[in-house]
């Protein structure tokens, strides 16, 4: 198949492409700095050329968006808002105007959707969506309302030839550098991988192959549309979390944080304590219905993978520091 990637430049992208390829399929990459071979350019937000690669596309899989790996100041929300919502309003119009549409658009989202919590898990049919939480800062409100705008973007694009999937992702762990697996690997190596503010928060994740796999599983299942959550079924509290993580590593423990502890934390690594602090506990309830058979369905399975793959990439030595 053609597959078409806007926005598949980052690490997720990389795993998609590297994987789909691999299956034999034609992979084009919508870039905003394309410096690769297969990368088209386009500014993710206006009609133009790169149309073309869409038009005759078997598959578009949006991922399109800013990082949510910075500072959420009020300037990097809003540039996340805008990502989101300009690239999944054009892609749907370049949809819309194809003479040969794609036959599925599969549209990034984010587990984020779903409110803070830890009493239930959060599946598509009974999940709460967020935004309403008390104690819990104003601005992570925001974060979900972007994840409502950029769902609602694809919804309402009138693409009636092609079936629609938004794509409500939990954390997906690579060994691949530069991503959340790599960074949290790094703070385990040097000792900072215990609780933080009690490590009662839910982890939700799902390992790379298992997400492909999914995707895979999408794109050829034409009775499937809307919302999916690619997470894998078993949410942990994030102190289980981590200590699944130092036995893959070999390490013995990990200094605890409090909150203030992670608020400099995430400071020095550019990032925000949303990603620390929500308690995402979301389970793949569609995907489960449908019979899909995740491979690595636990955590300290998965990490054991993840970690093996590190060790077998560095010699053996520990990995440098992300």
């Amino acid at each position: 198949m053609k597959i078409v990637i806007p926005g598949g430049t980052g690490q997720v992208g990389a795993v998609l492409k590297r994987a789909l390829e691999a299956a034999g399929h034609k992979v084009v990459i919508l870039a905003r700095r394309p410096g690769r071979e297969g990368e088209v350019p386009w500014d993710g937000k206006t009609l133009g050329p790169w149309t073309a690669a869409v038009d005759g596309s078997d598959v578009v899989i949006n991922l399109a968006g800013r990082t949510v790996s910075c500072r959420y100041t009020a300037a990097n929300l809003r540039e996340m808002m805008d990502s989101r919502v300009d690239s999944t309003l054009v892609v749907g119009a370049a949809i819309a105007g194809a003479a040969r549409p794609p036959r599925v658009w599969l549209q990034m989202s984010t587990a984020t959707v779903y409110a803070h919590r830890f009493d239930a898990p959060n599946d598509e049919a009974t999940g709460v969506i967020g935004g309403t939480e008390t104690g819990v800062p104003d601005y992570w409100a925001y974060s979900v309302e972007i994840a409502k705008a950029w769902e609602l973007a694809q919804q309402q694009a009138e693409t009636p030839a092609t079936r629609k999937v938004a794509l409500r992702s939990a954390m997906v762990m690579s060994p691949d550098a530069g991503g959340v697996f790599a960074v949290l690997l790094g703070l385990t190596r040097l000792g900072l991988g215990g609780p933080v503010a009690g490590g009662a928060q839910y982890v939700s994740w799902i390992h790379e192959h298992d997400f492909v796999r999914a995707v895979e599983f999408l794109m050829d299942r034409e009775d499937i549309a809307g919302p999916v959550n690619l997470a894998a079924p078993h949410p942990l509290p994030q102190r289980a979390f981590m200590r699944a993580l130092r036995s893959a590593w070999g390490v013995p423990v990990g200094l605890p944080a409090t909150k203030w502890m992670a608020e400099v934390g995430a400071y020095a690594l550019r990032s925000d304590t949303e990603l620390l602090l929500k308690s995402r506990r979301v389970v793949p309830g569609r995907l489960a219905q449908e019979g899909f058979d995740f491979r690595y369905p636990k955590w300290p399975q998965a990490a054991d993978e993840l970690v093996h793959r590190v060790r077998k990439r560095v010699g053996g030595r520990s990995p440098a520091h992300p």
